[in-house]
């Protein structure tokens, strides 16, 4: 095995490498800050960048990986929420198309895509009106726009969009436009951010108990999930943004909480692009919600349910009685119907909503609350992906009182993501590119959607290792430096963060990465300096886990797939769960 490459931290590029994570620890330890952020989700992190922006010193732990929960798990969408339109939540229909236009335009052009929905209308005379009208204003609420307006198509020109329709499923059709993003990157990337503007990121870093000076909370005791080791946070405010884990760390902070939050389940399950025959997306009404059939490269991402969960919060698992669902009402409108056997990925995961009167989850708020739910402590829940960086922006606001001097307004909305700088000008030069790496300009397209302009960086780590601009082997979508560069660059410390959440390889092939995860434990081992006993066991745990993950989606019911899904070895062998 080659020798470990030698680093130093470099905060230019916001790097999360073993280095800084030697010196983040350090830090932790010896530094106070005006703000602790507790999460690594998409809310977290753009918690962290928020802070950090504005000035102040910022530290953010994570006891798994960034976006490990529900911001790997979502419907990759970045939109305003069609369907809250109809429940009137203007003002959240509003502010989330706010934040898809930012992210086309200018925070995440490389990472946020326009992508087209067919809207089949079923019922003559009343409903193309009716959604016509709700779609005007769903095009003009959000201001500027960056993607085309609605456009009405006769039953035939729907069915020429999309030939996979029964023709009896539809009367016509309007199509218009959302944004999607790859959300376990676009989660990373926002970390990477906030790190490169000062914060401490720390993934594998586990609140175990909160440090308090007589009534406030005055930091935090975490324990590192990799080694066991602890120590000390001093901070002026710890943010709790920690999603469907809130309560639980409410009742580890000994503070009573404002708000309490209900975990929902949503599956989706991935299939290839030519098992449905369409230039776009649909969007489906059904009983319960709607069902989305979105365009993910290739393939289709069909989903979501929408149910209680009250098991493993870490692990949420999917049953044959959830794909069966999805099934049954996108089979509803397909001429060509989808069986089990064109499934590739499944995944589910757990939307924090803030609990109601309604026992329906469908029902239950999108909107995100925010409190000090003690001095020193915030808390906030809620909400969803799109409007992440107005979340963080409350979140922050709501720490000002325990902050010394005065706190300056967020200017996130000013500050573009690492690799959206210069983006542009180099999908106009992919060709030159390609040639100067021996690479298809495809290729390259496909690196700058992931990438952006740090793909100089990416591309960059395999001179001397020519081997590394090959495909990997069983995912030949994905280069090998892609492996070296997420264990470099971007906090994989284990196999499955970088099949699951760098590379969405877990999702988008038959085997769910089990053909390539020894490749990748070796091209990780390479930075990170593991033995072969370790790649062995990154290999053994990753395949045990997709294994459970295939054993809990052919179970009855959630108590069957949680047992099977929990009984998978956790990849970070000091996690204590759960903490309180």
């Amino acid at each position: 095995m080659a020798n470990r490459k030698p680093s130093t931290p470099d905060p230019i590029t916001g790097r999360l490498g073993d280095d800084e994570r030697e010196l983040a620890w350090r830090r932790l330890g010896e530094e106070t800050f005006d703000v602790v952020v507790i999460g690594g989700g998409v809310v977290g992190v753009g918690t962290a960048l928020d802070a950090a922006t504005r000035g102040l010193r910022v530290a953010l732990v994570e006891a798994r990986d960034l976006a490990s929960g529900t911001s790997s798990r979502s419907s990759k969408l970045f939109h305003g929420g069609l369907r809250y339109l109809e429940q009137l939540e203007f003002g959240l229909v509003r502010e989330a198309l706010r934040e898809r236009e930012l992210m086309l335009t200018r925070l995440a052009p490389h990472l946020v895509k326009p992508v087209s929905f067919l809207y089949p209308l079923a019922h003559r005379v009343w409903e193309r009106p009716y959604t016509a009208a709700g779609l005007f204003l769903y095009d003009t609420m959000g201001g500027a726009r960056s993607v085309p307006g609605q456009k009405h198509l006769t039953r035939a020109g729907a069915l020429r969009m999309v030939p996979a329709l029964k023709r009896n499923a539809l009367v016509g059709g309007i199509r218009y436009f959302d944004a999607q993003a790859d959300d376990a990157r676009h989660t990373m990337t926002v970390a990477r951010t906030a790190a490169h503007y000062g914060a401490v990121v720390r993934t594998s870093t586990q609140v175990v108990d909160f440090v308090r000076e007589a009534d406030r909370v005055s930091g935090v005791r975490v324990r590192d999930s990799e080694d066991g080791r602890e120590t000390t946070v001093q901070a002026n405010a710890v943010i709790n943004c920690t999603g469907v884990w809130t309560d639980e760390l409410q009742r580890l902070s000994g503070s009573r909480g404002r708000f309490r939050v209900r975990a929902s389940k949503g599956v989706h399950i991935v299939v290839p692009r030519d098992r449905i025959v369409s230039e776009s997306g649909l969007i489906l009404r059904t009983t319960k919600s709607v069902l989305f059939v979105i365009p993910w490269r290739n393939h289709w991402i069909v989903g979501t349910t929408d149910t209680d969960w009250n098991l493993d919060l870490a692990h949420p698992a999917a049953t044959k009685r959830d794909i069966d669902y999805i099934l049954e009402q996108v089979n509803s409108v397909l001429a060509t119907p989808l069986t089990t056997a064109d499934i590739e990925g499944v995944y589910a995961g757990l939307r924090p909503l803030l609990a109601g009167e309604s026992e329906s989850t469908s029902k239950l708020s999108r909107e995100h609350a925010v409190a000090r739910v003690s001095p020193g402590l915030v808390a906030i829940a809620g909400g969803k992906y799109t409007t992440y960086r107005v979340m963080a922006a409350d979140a922050v606001d709501a720490a000002a009182p325990d902050l010394p001097g005065r706190l300056r307004p967020s200017i996130t909305d000013q500050v573009p993501l690492l690799g959206a700088d210069g983006y542009h000008a180099l999908v106009n030069q992919a060709d030159q590119l390609a040639a100067r790496h021996g690479l298809h300009p495809y290729r390259v397209r496909h690196l700058l959607d992931r990438y952006g302009s740090l793909v100089h960086e990416v591309l960059g780590l395999a001179d001397g290792h020519p081997e590394w601009l090959k495909p990997l082997a069983g995912a030949p979508d994905y280069l090998a430096v892609e492996a070296v560069y997420a264990a470099s660059h971007e906090g994989a410390l284990h196999v499955e963060d970088t099949l699951a959440r760098r590379t969405r390889i877990s999702i988008e092939y038959p085997h769910r990465g089990v053909d390539c995860a020894k490749q990748v434990a070796e091209l990780m081992a390479e930075v990170l300096g593991w033995d072969d006993a370790r790649v062995a066991r990154e290999v053994e745990v990753y395949n045990a886990r997709v294994e459970a993950e295939r054993d809990s989606q052919s179970q009855p019911d959630d108590q069957a797939a949680d047992a099977r899904r929990s009984a998978a070895p956790e990849a970070r062998p000091e996690i204590m769960e759960p903490v309180s």
